[in-house]
């Protein structure tokens, strides 16, 4: 159980309600909550090195728009996209793109490093916890930032529960299991309850108005406009501090938008340019990606007397973006049991959850 009481009558400024309170609690008497916090944030150290500064180097303020309108808001995404990308902004020749591109890595490291450089930066991943300890166990400690979790499984089997219930935990101050950020919400089945959020946030002690505040929601609705999106929320990420980012779910468009095997290969080409825009944002912006995804079954595998449990859809284009995958059953009435199928670092393994008014809870024996 987590204690919650420090968490109650929040106070939604333009900063997260869960943050002001959490730093209020360490507060000494007299102090200015909304005041300290927000000075907090100043000083912290932020994980990527805004575009603006490139003006320092000699890039004008009128190709640093055009930049930005295209997406790129960070001198890290500037280096990581590809010289063909940069050159399909309207307003940006050869010669500006070879600039730009200079000046971007002089302020990022994008080279070599040594082991031990890659384990101190790999210090300020944050780990969001889910509200079940086994679970969380079963993820190493939580939701990892700066990777792509993926969650699959057929319907009703507890997927967008786990991202309802990370969507609010995510705002919780980090000594609390959460990453003291807003959360980005993409839904693409029109499956996102404010209600559930509500209930969630109220059986923590949360001020629930201040919880939602603190979710920015879109619904999807083609392929097209999930990559816009994803645009979008980059600007946001760039001028508040975001801890979780829930694609639900990632091949719903894909499915619609493109059929039969002729349009495969365009329909896989159209998800990877997706997945490698969602993994830009986790990496630039230190935030954890959870992406559900649908099932199919495998006709053939029936006339079989083998089991034939349902496959993940997205194909290997999506398996080899997800960094950890995690399949979802249904159990007992609102238990569900979760498998870790893929991980480059933990072992595979079971565990068993339900789903309560606080979102998802170890399951009672």
């Amino acid at each position: 159980r987590y204690h919650t009481s420090w968490l109650k009558d929040c106070v939604c400024c333009d900063r997260l309600a869960v943050e002001v309170m959490g730093d209020a609690a360490q507060l000494p008497a007299g102090a200015d909550a909304n005041r300290v916090s927000t000075e907090a944030l100043a000083e912290e150290t932020l994980p990527y090195q805004e575009i603006d500064r490139l003006q320092e180097l000699g890039i004008n303020a009128a190709d640093l728009k055009k930049l930005k309108e295209a997406g790129y808001h960070t001198s890290e995404a500037i280096v990581q996209a590809t010289r063909k990308e940069l050159l399909q902004i309207k307003g940006l020749s050869d010669l500006k793109v070879d600039k730009v591109t200079e000046c971007a890595r002089q302020l990022t490291s994008a080279g070599f490093m040594k082991g031990t450089e890659l384990v101190k930066k790999m210090e300020s991943r944050v780990r969001l916890t889910t509200g079940s300890p086994k679970l969380d166990a079963l993820l190493g400690g939580g939701v990892e930032s700066q990777t792509i979790t993926e969650l699959y499984g057929e319907f009703r089997c507890g997927k967008s529960q786990i991202c309802h219930s990370l969507a609010v935990r995510a705002q919780f101050p980090a000594n609390h299991g959460g990453g003291n950020g807003k959360t980005c919400y993409i839904d693409t089945e029109g499956s996102f309850r404010p209600e559930r959020i509500t209930q969630i946030a109220e059986a923590y002690g949360v001020n629930a108005a201040a919880v939602l505040d603190n979710i920015m929601y879109a619904r999807c609705h083609n392929a097209d406009h999930l990559l816009n999106l994803l645009v979008g929320a980059a600007s946001k990420m760039v001028e508040e501090k975001f801890s979780l980012l829930v694609v639900d779910s990632i091949m719903a468009p894909f499915r619609t938008d493109y059929s039969g095997r002729g349009e495969l290969s365009e329909r896989q080409q159209h998800l990877g340019k997706a997945l490698r825009r969602i993994q830009k944002l986790a990496e630039e912006y230190n935030v954890a990606v959870v992406l559900t995804n649908q099932v199919m079954a495998d006709p053939a595998a029936g006339m079989t007397f083998a089991p034939n449990p349902p496959k993940p859809v997205g194909g290997h284009v999506l398996a080899h973006a997800s960094m950890t995958r995690v399949q979802l059953r249904k159990g007992r009435a609102e238990q569900r049991v979760a498998k870790l199928v893929d991980s480059p670092w933990l072992p595979e393994g079971d565990a068993t959850f339900e789903i309560c008014a606080q979102g998802i809870a170890d399951a009672k024996e």
